[in-house]
């Protein structure tokens, strides 16, 4: 969330705890809605909302080798070396 919210194209960074955000979607009716290229736009959560109230939903192109979870696990695996 930190490295997000860095980031000067970033408004806001949240968290929810159920089991997809379409409770927070709906809340937040957000302008812009933003998955990842492994996510079809028919599948995301919440795009009916996002495009009802006007806003828009992206699908960023899927980066092969590129993987939030593996940079999670080097940032880690580096951290836990120092220790």
């Amino acid at each position: 969330m930190e490295i997000l919210s860095g980031l000067g194209c970033v408004d806001y960074v949240t968290l929810f705890d159920e089991p997809t955000p379409l409770e927070l979607i709906t809340a937040l009716k957000p302008h812009v809605l933003v998955k990842g290229g492994d996510w079809s736009k028919e599948t995301i959560v919440g795009r009916d909302v996002v495009e009802w109230s006007g806003g828009e939903v992206v699908v960023i192109p899927f980066v092969e080798g590129a993987s939030t979870t593996r940079l999670i696990e080097t940032i880690l695996e580096r951290y836990d070396q120092r220790t």
